[in-house]
């Protein structure tokens, strides 16, 4: 069999899988399943394009790892065969222990196990099926490789899996302003003291980034209204625990059912076969299912997100919002609705959303001038709201059912 295959991707046209060992692992079950995990959760809800899924994300990521080994090398950057064909696993399967509807629900499946710990179990497993030829791949994707700036171009600041699910959101859900020159800021990347860096002349390409950043997740990832859908969707599984626990009636096939009733602390082979079965399909099916429930709770929050009507009111302000207002909105829910005060915060919940663009303090960017002197990126804009960029900004939010005045 042929297995150096071309994929034509929308966002960067054919993407070549260049290693008979990374075909293998594309055509692996646990691969395959990210073609049924959606890449952004339930924005599409929002968004109706935004219904791309981890697998190109994956397909997209491992493009731009290649295309950014091949510049390094360019500039001299010693990287191996074996060290590229490693790098390339590493992006490959950065994600691929994501669990339905990626983000959304991390934690609510498996509560205390998160999706870069499941990765490195899947990367393990696999591992074991290939007879240890991903185990150069594994030291790099948990950053134990002497070659620091293989694990950053994996995970940094700005690193090819920013580069390309920034461009592929923005792509996919239409928001033009969250779009990065990615070909750009590839060609400027370079290796100083083993860690990766920017030629200086990049720099208007990493403002760019981030500002770029800033916008995909306020505008997009952060949307009021797909933040919302995704704490009901919690909110719909934490009450499926909550009615297992009071031993009332609701459907669960038996992958569910063995992950709600384990308090997994670890991932162990048992219990990935059975995390691998889930996708986005699963949560669907249960969905529907639970929208006929005899629990008030649990039919309005599966309908809510199903027929995606009787949605929930949201805001969100910079300001705390004030104790009276609140109060006199739980007075209303508890009026119109049949709930109590023990379960008044399925309906009605508050929170705060933070996001900073740019962290200096974690892994800065560094730019390299001509003269080979390293410069942190920040002190070197001329940007003045990089520095404010740099700074946490916080959000809250308010949201509570349609109510009668």
């Amino acid at each position: 069999m042929n297995k150096y295959k071309i994929i034509n991707d929308p966002i960067y046209g054919f993407v070549n899988i260049p290693d008979e060992l990374i075909y293998d692992i594309i055509q692996h079950p646990y691969f395959q399943r990210l073609r049924r995990i959606s890449q952004m959760g339930l924005s599409y809800l929002v968004y109706p394009g935004a219904h791309h899924t981890r697998f190109h994300h994956a397909i997209g990521a491992m493009h731009l790892m290649q295309t950014a080994i091949n510049v390094l090398k360019q500039k001299n950057v010693e990287i191996t065969q074996d060290e590229e064909l490693a790098a390339l696993i590493a992006i490959l399967l950065h994600d691929v222990g994501h669990g339905p509807f990626s983000h959304a629900l991390e934690y609510s499946i498996v509560q205390n196990i998160s999706h870069e710990q499941i990765s490195l179990a899947i990367m393990h497993e696999l591992n074991q099926i290939f007879k240890g030829r991903l185990d150069l791949s594994i030291k790099i994707f948990t950053g134990q490789y002497h070659k620091t700036f293989l694990s950053e171009l994996i995970s940094s600041q700005i690193d090819v899996d920013r580069l390309d699910y920034l461009r592929r959101d923005s792509f996919y859900s239409g928001v033009i302003e969250g779009q990065v020159n990615s070909e750009r800021l590839i060609k400027m990347l370079n290796v100083n003291d083993k860690h990766l860096v920017i030629d200086e002349k990049g720099i208007y390409s990493v403002e760019k980034f981030i500002i770029s950043r800033r916008l995909m997740y306020w505008q997009v990832y952060l949307h009021k209204t797909g933040m919302m859908l995704e704490k009901i969707l919690e909110k719909t599984l934490w009450r499926v625990k909550e009615l297992l626990h009071q031993a009332k009636p609701v459907f669960l096939d038996d992958n569910l059912a063995y992950l709600f009733n384990e308090n997994l602390r670890q991932i162990d082979r048992k219990s990935l076969k059975i995390f691998t079965a889930l996708d986005d399909s699963d949560i669907w099916y249960h969905l529907k299912k639970w929208t006929s429930n005899p629990d008030f709770i649990l039919s309005y929050l599966s309908k809510m997100i199903v027929e995606r009507r009787s949605v929930n009111k949201i805001k969100i302000q910079r300001e705390q919002f004030d104790d009276e207002y609140i109060k006199s909105l739980r007075i209303k829910v508890l009026q119109q609705y049949p709930v109590d005060e023990n379960t008044l915060s399925y309906l009605l919940f508050s929170g705060k959303l933070t996001h900073r663009a740019y962290n200096q303090e974690k892994q800065p960017i560094k730019l390299l001038s001509k003269n080979n002197e390293v410069i942190e990126f920040a002190k070197a804009s001329d940007q003045l709201n990089i520095q404010a960029l740099s700074q946490p900004v916080t959000k809250y939010y308010l949201s509570y059912p349609v109510l009668k005045n």
